[in-house]
């Protein structure tokens, strides 16, 4: 059974008050609080087992080196693929992203190529390729969301052109929760010889995800959102497109041989992790992703589905609130507005006052926002810990803002 009281009691922040209030956490889809159990491994790995990875034959080293890459096979059976060796380790899906855009599109594109995108991504799924317009030519074709957040995925799979190299999606949009249909999406680009990537910054930490299935040659994941620590993350890359990629960085673990006139690389994935990693905070990925795989994402993503749909009932009761997006296939992110003059900003200081924490702008997503038609929303985003108890405080405190604006 999920126990959303006992694991509410393993996130130690859960149970502080913010000016005076309990805390509701609805910024999830900005970052996810941690357990006590990646607390305590952070601590643990910096207080007493820390040396540096792969470089030393002394106990402390071996130590941290076992960890470290034992988490590249959770991480591959978090994602069911196929083998570790086909996980490379991030700062988180930033880097990732930059990490195919650097090593396997810009090598590979010529002026008119063509990457295709959503309006739903995030700007990490966005900026990457503007970089390959700006230096290459490359041409971003998008694909539009239809009024109420869907994204067709035969639109997609249509945009698709005899010059389209890549098409780059998200798997859940970080404003609306809009599920995307990639598994349909990837199938069709592998049959057309197109590359496929997955942004999976918001869905992997809802949902189950199964790479091997979904088809995808490349698949994102960033540590904070995940319960681990920031400066984490992971990216699928399938071994075929793995062994056209070049060195992203130089430096550290990924050469095996220096001289004055050649340089030997090592093979992958250590061929794309240069310098000193992220140790601790990948183990701290690690023992988040145990934890999550501990409790079960079917029982996860059951949990966050009674929640998306209990708060989607609560908030279509305010006739003042303008929720934007409301797909039938969406996760528990709710980004609204309220009618009248009141800002997101001035929303989510209101909401600040009563313990409430969500997230007001643009939410990185700025091309969806001028196809929403708003300049910024308030978004309140779910996860794991939260509660039916919690959706109705934030209903109760937009009722407290609609009547301070009204």
């Amino acid at each position: 059974m999920f126990d959303v009281e006992k694991i509410r009691a393993d996130f130690p922040i859960l149970s502080r008050k913010v000016n005076d209030r309990p805390l509701v956490y609805l910024d999830n889809g900005a970052s996810a609080q941690k357990p006590q159990v990646v607390i305590d491994a952070i601590t643990t790995g910096y207080a007493h087992e820390y040396a540096n990875v792969h470089r030393g034959l002394h106990y402390l080293s071996n130590l941290a080196t076992d960890k470290y890459e034992a988490v590249r096979g959770k991480v591959a059976q978090f994602l069911n693929a196929p083998s570790a060796d086909e996980i490379v380790f991030t700062s988180g899906t930033t880097e990732a992203i930059n990490l195919v855009s650097y090593a396997w599109a810009a090598p590979r594109f010529k002026a008119g190529d063509e990457v295709v995108l959503s309006i739903l991504e995030h700007h990490a799924n966005i900026v990457p390729w503007h970089f390959l317009r700006e230096r290459l030519g490359v041409v971003l074709k998008w694909v539009d969301c239809d009024a109420n957040g869907d994204l067709d995925p035969q639109a997609v799979i249509d945009a698709m052109g005899p010059r389209t190299k890549l098409v780059a999606i998200t798997q859940m949009s970080n404003v609306t929760g809009t599920v995307v249909d990639v598994a349909s999406i990837c199938h069709a680009a592998r049959a057309r010889g197109v590359a496929s990537l997955v942004d999976g910054s918001q869905a992997a930490v809802h949902m189950p995800v199964d790479v091997a299935a979904m088809g995808c040659d490349f698949y994102a994941i960033t540590g904070h959102k995940l319960y681990g620590p920031s400066g984490s993350g992971a990216i699928f890359i399938q071994r075929d497109r793995m062994a056209e990629m070049r060195p992203f960085l130089g430096g550290g673990d990924m050469i095996r041989e220096v001289s004055r006139d050649t340089v030997i690389y090592n093979d992958a994935p250590m061929k794309f992790e240069a310098g000193t990693p992220g140790i601790i905070q990948q183990i701290g990925m690690g023992v988040a992703l145990d934890y999550m795989m501990g409790i079960g994402m079917e029982a996860i993503a059951a949990h966050e589905a009674q929640l998306r749909d209990y708060t989607r009932d609560r908030l279509a009761g305010l006739n003042w609130l303008n929720v934007q997006g409301n797909s039938a296939s969406k996760g528990a992110i709710f980004s609204f507005t309220l009618q009248g003059a009141a800002h997101a900003h001035d929303i989510s200081t209101i909401l600040d006052k009563r313990g409430i924490a969500v997230r007001a702008g643009t939410h990185c997503a700025m091309p969806l926002m001028e196809r929403l038609g708003v300049g910024a929303t308030c978004r309140a985003s779910f996860a794991m810990y939260n509660t039916q108890a919690e959706a109705d405080k934030l209903v109760e405190a937009l009722e407290f803002c609609h009547e301070l604006f009204g």
